[in-house]
């Protein structure tokens, strides 16, 4: 199981973070646990982003919800953004 040993939020991220609800914050928590633990959980859909997004990975938080991030490292990351799908835009 490939697992992250570091990761780090951008300013960015942790606003976004503290204007979900309580319930979508709830579950990003244990969505970020998961992935952390295992970044190939085919729960998450991680995926490599195209285009201008090119250098980015996403993963799914909600239905609604992705988590935008960068491989620092193979075990390290930092996360970007947390938004709706207007995240790619």
């Amino acid at each position: 199981m490939p697992k992250i040993n570091k990761a780090y939020t951008t300013s960015n991220f942790r606003k976004k973070f503290d204007n979900l609800s309580k319930e979508v914050q709830k579950i990003t928590v244990s969505k970020i646990i998961i992935f952390e633990n295992n970044f190939l959980h085919p729960g998450l859909n991680v995926h490599n982003l195209k285009g201008k997004f090119s250098a980015f990975w996403a993963f799914y938080v909600t239905k609604n919800y992705r988590i935008l991030f960068r491989f620092l490292k193979a075990n390290e990351v930092i996360y970007y953004d947390i938004d709706t799908h207007d995240i790619y835009k």
